[in-house]
């Protein structure tokens, strides 16, 4: 697959099998329904695409029916959307949505709340039902989406090409005197100009020092001879986010940063090596610091080393479960997806942060993108 070709898409045929399994869920569970905010899970459900506000927009699965929840000055503009079908219920300004919830819950019966949904949205509902008719529902929601679907990896791996030649193409354009707010630029065109949802969905660039921190610095950095760079980036395609990271150094590399990259790429892979089916997330954190205690890096969370988790899930939110770092007992299985970034910060000299993406599949890991090969070579 290559970013020439249309992008895959999730159908409303898996959007209604996600829902059967969420209303087989409900029912085992002896809820009145589960309620859907205006985040990720809305999409992932329903195909219906909103963005928060001081306004409740989402919607409430019950075993029987999905009600979408709508202010109703907000009602022409949902029917003009992609979603699947259900009944539009809306609620006026002066009226409350809690209480439109609660009048489709069913008397007496309990509630599973979206845990990405406001506070607000929480107490409100309170309030109408009483906290004891209340029940998180995010172990319900994130359980079903922690296991990507065919469809859904397709989605991811065509946006992992994507970036990857969106890396290619910024590469070919870094020369000493180049500001990082160029290459951002240039990238977020690159992301647009082959289809991605809106350009880049973030940037970090990079220069000499800064690479040392994790999320970038204030301010326009300049490239200049010599400086390491550090690239980070990815964009959505029908929701699905890529992330990919490459550092490296346009000259011949330096001896200790030679020695460093060579080491975050030896954790990169040991992560890789720990992925197997059953094995618990926090044994890949533990791998890759197990490299760099070798050679006398950290141990734990100290400098220089690994100042942050190995990985992080990865779907329809770019940091999702299931995530890779110490005391996350959850076993992994096939269709998860995560992130292998185990980056090593030298402070006050450079960081290393090599990212590829893993699937897991019935025999083992699958890396979305090959990693890179060399120090001033980031491309396989």
């Amino acid at each position: 697959m290559t970013p020439s070709t249309p992008a895959p898409r999730i159908s409303d045929e898996e959007r209604l099998a996600r829902l059967s399994r969420l209303r087989s869920t409900i029912e085992k569970a002896g809820l009145g329904g589960v309620l859907l905010g205006p985040t990720e899970s809305l999409r992932y459900f329903t195909g219906l695409v909103w963005h928060a506000s001081e306004r409740l927009l989402g919607a409430l699965v019950t075993p029987t029916a999905l009600y979408y929840i709508v202010p109703g000055f907000e009602q022409s503009r949902v029917e003009s959307l992609p979603h699947l079908p259900g009944e539009i219920c809306v609620w006026q300004e002066e009226e409350s949505s809690a209480a439109l919830v609660a009048s489709l819950l069913g008397a007496g019966k309990s509630l599973a709340i979206d845990d990405a949904v406001a506070l607000f949205v929480y107490h409100a509902l309170v309030r109408e039902l009483g906290a004891e008719r209340i029940v998180d529902g995010g172990p319900i929601i994130r359980s079903q989406r922690l296991r990507k679907s065919p469809a859904e990896i397709a989605i991811i791996q065509y946006a992992m090409n994507l970036t990857l030649d969106v890396h290619k193409r910024a590469h070919s354009i870094l020369e000493p005197g180049i500001r990082a707010s160029e290459v951002v630029r240039f990238i977020d065109d690159e992301h647009r100009a082959r289809g991605a949802e809106g350009g880049s969905s973030f940037c970090i660039v990079s220069f000499g020092e800064a690479t040392s921190l994790p999320h970038g610095a204030d301010g326009d950095q300049i490239l200049q001879a010599g400086d390491i760079v550090l690239v980070d980036t990815g964009c959505r395609i029908d929701g699905y986010h890529s992330d990919l990271t490459r550092t490296y150094m346009l000259d011949e590399p330096t001896e200790e940063f030679t020695r460093i990259w060579a080491m975050e790429r030896e954790a990169q892979q040991a992560v890789f090596e720990a992925a197997k089916i059953g094995a618990p997330c926090e044994s890949l954190d533990d791998a890759a610091r197990a490299v760099l205690a070798r050679n006398g890096l950290g141990p734990d969370y100290r400098l220089p080393g690994l100042p942050h988790r190995a990985g992080h899930g990865l779907g329809l939110e770019i940091h999702e479960e299931p995530f890779i770092v110490r005391g996350n007992r959850t076993a992994l299985a096939e269709g998860m997806c995560f992130s292998n970034e185990p980056m090593i910060v030298v402070p006050g000299s450079f960081g290393v942060r090599l990212e590829d993406h893993i699937h897991m599949t019935a025999a083992g890991p699958q890396w979305f993108t090959q990693p890179a090969k060399g120090p001033n070579d980031p491309f396989a």
